[in-house]
């Protein structure tokens, strides 16, 4: 059983940045994208950001697009997520997921196969 796990979630002022993790628990396993969603209280589960684990190549949504940054380590079998220039509209649950399709980037969460539970971003003064 594969199981993702997110760290680096917590408090931050607006305009303040945070860096999350995601790493694989358990087995080892094959992946061709990460991605980060985020969900908010009382909305959908949103896409963030997804990276090619092969290429580096990544994909983002408009309303994060020069503020976040994904990138992956493969020797560490990490992926990460930097947010900078926080604003309290970024505040959600953070998750990971990974997939194996090809292709475009899959930016809809049925299109994942593994998810991590999560970590809490909270941007207030």
């Amino acid at each position: 059983q594969v199981q993702l796990v997110e760290s680096g979630g917590g408090l931050v002022q607006p305009g303040g940045s945070l860096r999350l993790s995601c790493a694989p628990s358990g087995r080892t396993f094959s992946r061709n994208y990460m991605g980060w969603f985020r969900r908010a209280p009382g909305n959908e589960r949103e896409f963030v950001a997804a990276v090619n684990w092969s290429t580096g190549s990544t994909s983002y949504t408009d309303s994060v697009k020069g503020r976040f940054t994904i990138s992956r380590d493969n020797a560490k079998n990490t992926v990460y997520l930097q947010m900078n220039s926080l604003k309290p509209e970024d505040t959600a649950v953070y998750s990971c997921a990974a997939t194996l399709r090809f292709g475009k980037f899959p930016t809809q969460g049925h299109e994942y196969a593994y998810w991590g539970r999560g970590t809490q971003v909270t941007v207030s003064s």
